[in-house]
């Protein structure tokens, strides 16, 4: 296959739009749709390399992934050892041992799976992980791996042909697959070979039925194809579910672009975008950790320019440098495989970070006092294996039950429980308050929680209803129907933001009304302050390498749950046995509290409270002039 200067610089036209989207999205909101263009192109030269080879009857599948292994591994490798020094140096044991995770799920091309279980692409924490970008690199190798051992299966029994009707076929489906998968699963489509698979076939199906243009029609073509790719970089965001039908705009565009053929286009053969092209892949591999590292060191904005440049100066470097390094290609048998060096750069580097995230962290790098090593022990969300009864779809022993789900009691257990504590993740993270002010007052209660139940009768979900957590979540809101009149006193926690936001607060405020007819207390808490950015990174940075910590230097993200709290204090006005406990009997002024002179944050990641900043809070309420009063409307005895 001669060399195609339009491939190379649709790459050109990619890579941009991916920088341009991860360095300011404001610049162009659709920039991240420069993968697709990538996987088509992608499948449109692998299937080339394939099928010519089947063709010719000299196709070696091992042979095509030690070109494949020798083209992407090396460049990867590089970027994975640079972050694991850096971060020997600048990063906390807790986020350290993330990037070792995350640097052996990628150098293993496995980081779609993870990140997919994680969190969502366009979601705040995904601009704390150094190496999110290596998704695309594992969607591709997983391809790799697949379709040339289903294409020389089925060249036994099939002719080009057929195969080629094949590949045709299969695009469609996969394409019908994706639409329906990105809105019933989105999170998993967006990372997944299964939803991504079809852009790489296009490709495929590009080299087998190449058009056949007459020159003026040849520019023609691409230009429809140029303005498909380029109107989805400014007409789609991350608002827009994806890759979902929307992904067909650039997808086709791509498709388009191939097909034209045009080797002598101003668009995509002028010199800059030549140049941008053959770089594209190292530029690709270090610009996100540099997006990152501006956001994680809170450096001003002038400074994604300095970032960019990087990016292009980097990429030339690895291109120039790695990329071009010639490493064997050609093995005489099976056991002489074992040379090839870039199988011993995964293993190296796999080990490396498989070690750093055992090891927690290495967290002997630093030396900390009893104090400072208390402190960070409780910086935690309360779960069921560490004393509390948050019942965590993300616990590995979870299971849908309801005798489970509700089976947990705290505070003086060895009283009867008159009170029931109901709610998501936020009432969980309430555990360690009540534990402690019911223990102070020799009471117990009840505690049913599960992720993303918010307070409500209804079939409505804030999470994926494909999570087990909403099974979860029904059996107890059927236990609270049938059994809220059987408590003296009910506390309703929940992420009020979230249900105003996704308009289910009415689900809400239907049961307080609802509840408020029955001959028992009700207890609203307040949802605490929500941040932008984790504050917390900037507490371990003051613990770790001695940096001065400014909870007011983060912002706030508090919109929605301050909205909520105050519909929280209208409704409870409304009814004589509904009480509100806001945020002032909560928390100190500035959402921090003192342990030994050392200012921390109560939150855990940004909204949730941690088991000590959950602990120092009760110590506040109980300390606060209006907890007796609200302390005397429970029923306890």
């Amino acid at each position: 296959m001669k060399f195609r200067k339009d491939i190379n610089g649709l790459r050109a036209i990619a890579v941009i739009a991916v920088l341009l989207f991860h360095f300011n999205p404001s610049w162009m909101p659709g920039g991240f749709a420069g993968v697709d263009v990538f996987f088509v192109i992608s499948g449109f030269l692998m299937t080339g390399i394939i099928f010519k080879g089947i063709e010719q009857d000299r196709f070696s599948i091992l042979k095509f992934y030690v070109a494949r292994a020798n083209r992407i591994i090396p460049a990867l490798a590089l970027l994975c050892l640079v972050l694991m020094i850096f971060g020997w140096f600048y990063l906390t044991p807790f986020d350290y041992r993330v990037l070792g995770k995350h640097v052996a799920s990628s150098i293993g091309f496995l980081s779609n799976v993870m990140y997919w279980r994680e969190a969502g692409y366009f979601d705040a924490a995904s601009l704390e992980k150094w190496l999110l970008h290596t998704w695309t690199l594992s969607v591709e190798w997983q391809f790799y791996i697949i379709y040339p051992l289903i294409l020389v299966a089925m060249r036994k029994f099939l002719s080009i042909k057929t195969m080629k009707l094949m590949i045709l076929g299969a695009t469609v489906l996969g394409f019908i697959f994706c639409v329906f998968s990105t809105y019933k699963w989105p999170n998993a489509s967006y990372f997944l070979l299964t939803t991504r698979a079809w852009e790489m076939l296009i490709g495929g199906v590009a080299y087998s039925y190449p058009f056949t243009l007459k020159e003026n029609r040849k520019k023609f073509v691409e230009w429809i194809g140029v303005a498909l790719v380029v109107s989805s970089y400014f007409l789609i965001s991350a608002e827009n579910p994806w890759p979902g039908y929307l992904a067909l705009f650039p997808v086709l565009g791509s498709f388009l672009i191939i097909q034209a053929q045009r080797n002598d286009s101003i668009i995509t053969s002028n010199i800059v975008f030549q140049k941008l092209g053959a770089w594209s892949y190292s530029i690709y591999l270090w610009h996100w950790p540099l997006v990152v590292a501006i956001y994680y060191f809170s450096l001003s904005s002038s400074y994604v320019y300095l970032g960019m440049a990087l990016s292009i100066l980097l990429g030339f470097l690895s291109y120039k440098y790695v990329e071009k390094i010639n490493f064997r290609r050609e093995f005489g048998n099976l056991f002489t495989y074992l040379k090839h060096k870039p199988i011993y750069m995964v293993l190296a580097i796999g080990v490396l970070g498989s070690f750093v995230f055992v090891d927690k962290g290495v967290e002997e790098r630093f030396s900390l006092n009893a104090s400072d090593k208390s402190i960070i022990d409780g910086l935690k969300i309360p779960y069921r294996n560490n004393g509390y009864c948050f019942y965590s779809s993300h616990d590995p022993s979870f299971e849908v039950s309801q005798s489970k789900g509700i089976d947990c009691y705290l505070g003086n257990k060895e009283k009867n429980a008159k009170t029931l504590l109901f709610g998501d993740s936020f009432a969980g993270h309430n555990e360690p308050f009540f534990d402690e002010v019911f223990k102070a007052n020799d009471a117990s209660f009840q505690s049913i929680v599960t992720n993303w139940c918010v307070p409500s009768l209804t079939e409505n979900f804030i999470g994926s209803k494909t999570n087990k957590a909403y099974e979860q979540c029904l059996l107890n809101r059927k236990y609270l129907k049938e059994n809220m009149q059987n408590y003296e006193n009910l506390i309703f926690a929940g992420s009020w933001g979230n249900a105003l936001e996704f308009e289910q607060f009415k689900d809400v405020e239907k049961l307080i009304d609802e509840a408020a007819k029955l001959d028992v207390n009700i207890f609203l808490m307040a949802a605490p302050y929500d941040y932008k950015k984790n504050p917390l990174q900037g507490f371990y940075k003051s613990i770790y390498f001695d940096q001065p910590f400014d909870i007011d230097a983060f912002d706030g993200n508090d919109t929605f749950v301050s909205k909520a709290n105050m519909r929280l204090n209208d409704l409870s006005q409304k009814h004589d046995n509904v009480y509100y406990i806001n945020r002032t009997m909560l928390f100190e002024n500035n959402n921090t509290f003192d342990v030994d002179g050392i200012t921390v944050p109560y939150t855990f990641d940004g909204d949730h409270i941690s088991v000590i900043g959950s602990k120092y809070s009760a110590k506040y309420f109980m300390n606060h002039s209006n907890y007796q009063a609200m302390i005397n409307n429970f029923e306890l005895k």
